[in-house]
């Protein structure tokens, strides 16, 4: 190890004492000056200058012998590792304190310690290198309360001060650890098993908490696979879990006229996919030619066609038909389409777009009037952006069912109840 006699004039080989607390400390010039300038050296070097090399005076400071036991171990050579937060915020204080610059870099680039709901985690910091994972919860609380190496307490005036402040110990404890050690292990770039739905929210609702959005994206439900019958890349997703920096639209031709909506989950390498999206919260009601939505699905529809417009065009507007809180519907004839447990043929205007009034013929095959409204209680939708007329420079977004599960009865939304026990 290499000294820096610039910043250290004390000899080498010459035995200063410190006193800690209630313990006695001998560490040599050698010791000192590998971490300097500090305290340590100022205060021994105006010794040495006051009164030569006899009767240099024991410096005694009233801090943790516990504590200096490892910064003495750090000025021999040795390197010094926290075990948890509490040392690490021990540590990290009195090597401010101390002013020993080598040491308060070292650990101010060192693993994240914090406790989170009663564990201790040791979280290396290029864990949240991956696209998306930063600057996260604890990046960005580390940043606030270690400013940098050079300002570790911002703000605090350090004239007259005896002591640094007291630091309590990062931690959550409104969080599970259990949890985070679960997304931890993900961010090692290991598998994880998703046990259930409610396992899958706990894990995405943490995620959230702890900003890590890369990691989001590999947790939302989501199923991406070739359709052999068109071989295009298909993705189905829940229509909350859309982030508008993901879609696409995907012309039909050169025109650019008319298309539909495709999708890539951000903070991932993918290429656009097809996309399907997905609602369950029987808050969509369906017509002949229409779809209505409420409560917050409302609002995420309106979020998705402002989305889609706009990647369709800048410099378009949107037909007043789709400022409300309804749009427009074709029902292909390839849909899949379930009424009150029945497979039942319900074909609007196979085909066409944009989407046109139902012929006569073509009613749905029901008992029921011709106004009636169905109940979705899960559909997936492909999203179709385009104008209706070339030349216009209004834009209409519609929605094609892919999969709908419908109910017009009470009798069929009772029969989904559950029993509490």
């Amino acid at each position: 190890m290499s000294i820096k006699q610039e910043q250290c004039t004390l000899p080498l080989e010459k035995v200063f004492s410190i006193q800690i607390g209630t313990e006695l400390f001998r560490l040599s010039g050698a010791s000192i000056a590998s971490d300097a300038p500090s305290y340590f050296s100022q205060f021994f070097e105006t010794q040495l200058s006051v009164n030569g090399d006899v009767n240099l005076r024991t410096l005694y400071i009233d801090r943790d012998p516990g504590t200096f036991q490892e910064i003495a171990r750090h000025l021999q050579g040795y390197h010094v590792r926290p075990r948890d937060s509490t040392e690490f915020v021990k540590l990290f204080a009195d090597a401010q304190f101390y002013s020993l610059p080598r040491l308060t870099s070292q650990l101010f680039e060192s693993d994240i310690f914090v406790q989170i709901g009663g564990r201790q985690f040791q979280i290396p910091r290029d864990i949240f290198s991956s696209p998306g994972n930063s600057p996260n919860f604890f990046s960005l609380g580390f940043a606030d309360f270690f400013a940098s190496p050079s300002e570790v307490f911002p703000g605090l005036d350090r004239t007259g001060l005896l002591r640094p402040p007291a630091i309590e110990p990062p931690s959550v404890p409104n969080r599970s650890g259990d949890v985070f050690a679960e997304l931890l292990h993900m961010l090692q770039g290991y598998p994880l098993e998703i046990r259930s739905g409610e396992h899958q929210e706990q894990l995405l609702r943490d995620c959230r908490y702890y900003h890590l959005r890369g990691l989001e994206q590999r947790l939302i439900p989501h199923d991406i696979r070739t359709n052999p019958i068109t071989q295009r890349s298909e993705i189905v997703i829940r229509l909350e879990d859309l982030r508008p920096s993901g879609l696409e639209f995907i012309p039909d031709d050169d025109q650019r006229q008319a298309g539909w909506m495709g999708y890539a989950r951000p903070f991932t390498s993918e290429k656009p996919h097809d996309l399907i999206i997905e609602t369950n919260n029987e808050t969509t009601l369906v017509s002949l030619t229409r779809v209505r939505f409420s409560g917050p699905t409302s609002a995420r529809i309106a979020s998705l066609t402002k989305s889609a417009v706009s990647k369709f065009s800048p410099d378009v507007s949107l037909m007043e038909e789709n400022k409300a809180d309804t749009v427009s519907m074709t029902i292909l004839d390839d849909a899949d389409v379930t009424v009150n447990g029945q497979t039942d043929n319900i074909l609007v205007s196979p085909g066409a777009y944009p989407p046109e009034l139902p012929s006569a013929t073509k009613r749905p095959r029901l008992d029921e009037p011709e106004d009636s409204k169905w109940f979705v209680r899960r559909g997936q939708w492909r999203v179709r952006v385009g104008k209706p007329i070339p030349s216009d420079t209004r834009v209409q977004l519609s929605l094609s069912p892919v999969k709908l599960e419908l109910y017009t009865r009470q009798k069929e939304l009772n029969r989904t109840r559950r029993f509490l026990r």
